[in-house]
């Protein structure tokens, strides 16, 4: 950053500060994405463990799950840079104007897994 900043500096703190937000929220959807992969793995071990052989299509989505977890978290941190850097052009220049989709875009692919794990849940009860 240079010394000829047009946006006051709390303003670019703030910036900063969103920023950060969004990054731990990619960690935390990461590392839920994380935890239903290693869940699925490991109650396909303790069935092994106990004798029972596993039914393949009882853990079928789990693993998908998580991966697509763990992808929506990188996006995630992606978008959040790309906003960032967006917004920080936008203070240069003084002149701001309101977040692009992306939240949006966002909010509907958890809204998604979320519906989808819910009712892969009820379905394996």
């Amino acid at each position: 950053m240079d010394n000829k900043q047009k946006g006051k500096p709390t303003d670019h703190l703030a910036n900063e500060r969103t920023f950060l937000a969004w990054i731990r929220t990619s960690i935390g959807i990461m590392g839920f994405g994380f935890i239903v992969v290693k869940f699925s793995m490991f109650i396909k071990q303790i069935s092994l463990f106990v004798g029972k052989e596993p039914n393949p299509s009882q853990f079928g989505y789990s693993g998908i799950i998580g991966v697509v977890l763990v992808a929506i978290g990188v996006m995630t941190a992606v978008m959040a840079y790309l906003n960032y850097k967006k917004i920080e052009k936008q203070l240069d220049v003084d002149h701001y104007s309101s977040s692009s989709p992306t939240i949006t875009y966002l909010t509907a692919c958890i809204v998604f897994i979320s519906v989808f794990l819910i009712w892969y849940l009820i379905e394996s009860i």
